[in-house]
């Protein structure tokens, strides 16, 4: 399946001294950019996650994204909005 970003947020905190929450905010408002618009081929969600958070080297917090069908008799588009909790995951 192919999926389109619409909206994306990362995590990008991270336990170093020398990562001030100036570089965390910094980070997590320019990275979005690179990801919003683009299309990732993935075989669901948690794969689509995985190949995202793979890539950039970020958790993702939220991920909004269509699904690009490629064949006019496939379902009309439709938005997904995805939070992501790690902390529920083994």
């Amino acid at each position: 399946m192919q999926f389109l970003i619409t909206d994306i947020k990362f995590d990008c905190s991270l336990d170093d001294i020398d990562w001030t929450e100036k570089d965390q905010l910094e980070t997590e408002e320019m990275l979005p950019k690179a990801y919003i618009g683009t299309t990732w081929e993935a075989d669901d969600e948690d794969d689509l996650i995985e190949e995202i958070s793979c890539a950039s080297g970020w958790l993702i917090e939220e991920l909004d994204y269509k699904v690009v069908l490629n064949d006019w008799n496939d379902q009309p588009e439709k938005d997904y909005s995805l939070d992501v909790d790690y902390t529920t995951q083994s």
